[in-house]
């Protein structure tokens, strides 16, 4: 066995799992406190990665700058759309919600189209190009700050959800809104902070991919579609199963384009992370860290 090509193929796959964690964190955010399944965060981390590319490029705002700025935009427009699209639809059947999510992942592509067109966009090289020698093998500083960003944002959250008054206000929500509401929390402010931290977090994510890949298009929102079996696999309701499912299908994804791909012609990266969410849910229909649910009836 190459050693190298394997521990390049690990340190891709452990750079592209940890974007993918960071966006299933978004999902199961949203499923925890309000429920339901978001399928319009793809859309979240493009107009994320589009909005930073434009105070770049456009505007020339240092880059730390431009993410604070977007992610101000991105917490705006999360709580905005809880507040304006989906807070009427509280106590309607889940498909419904459902259903709106994906009409509102139409919209913003739309929006972003006709902002910007369909074309590559080069993405401002914000991160020394120079790689850095790790063993064997350079890695690009890009992929290092990558992973630098997502640790020191899940921690963050994590802090968040554990120490902060609103976060536990948020988990007590998400344990019981009844609850919650008899504690005098209010459940639909904790709804709109979910959304909106919901969108940070996809921003983040659509702007590390820019800088990784060094351009943006319209193909980022399908990420959002790459992401569940991220989501299903680590569990829905679970942020560490979203950051182990992430890195699990990540790695796994790398390791098949550069092994099973040769062999077999190409596609199988494309579908061995479902083929895994299969096997893992047969024995574990919960998924990794997901918590089991028991009705008495």
């Amino acid at each position: 066995m190459d050693v190298t090509f394997f521990l390049q193929l690990f340190i891709n796959g452990l750079v592209v799992g940890s974007i993918y964690a960071l966006v299933a964190t978004g999902f199961v955010i949203i499923y925890k406190a309000t429920s339901a399944l978001n399928l319009a965060q793809g859309e979240f981390l493009m107009v994320g990665a589009y909005i930073c590319l434009n105070l770049l490029s456009k505007h020339q705002i240092p880059f730390w700058q431009a993410i604070l700025i977007t992610f101000a935009f991105s917490a705006l427009l999360g709580a905005i759309i809880e507040r304006l699209i989906l807070r009427p639809l509280i106590g309607s059947h889940l498909i419904s919600v459902i259903m709106v999510t994906l009409g509102l992942s139409s919209i913003l592509k739309a929006l972003i189209q006709l902002a910007y067109g369909t074309d590559t966009i080069p993405f401002p090289e914000v991160f020394p190009s120079a790689p850095v020698q790790i063993g064997p093998i350079p890695v690009s500083q890009g992929y290092l700050y990558a992973i630098g960003c997502v640790t020191i944002l899940v921690a963050i959250l994590t802090s968040f959800f554990k120490y902060s008054k609103t976060g536990m206000a948020m988990r007590a929500t998400a344990s019981s809104q009844q609850v919650a509401l008899s504690m005098g929390i209010s459940v639909k402010k904790m709804f709109a902070i979910s959304w909106a931290i919901a969108a940070i977090v996809s921003s983040m994510g659509g702007i590390l991919l820019g800088t990784i890949r060094g351009g943006i298009d319209m193909s980022l929102s399908f990420m959002g579609l790459k992401v569940l079996p991220v989501v299903i696999l680590g569990g829905l309701d679970s942020i560490l199963g979203a950051i182990v499912g992430g890195l699990i299908i990540g790695i796994l994804e790398n390791f098949s384009g550069g092994y099973i791909d040769p062999m077999v012609g190409g596609g199988a990266k494309e579908v061995a992370p479902y083929i895994a969410l299969i096997l893992i849910l047969m024995f574990k229909p919960y998924g990794l860290f997901g918590k089991k649910k028991i009705e008495r009836v």
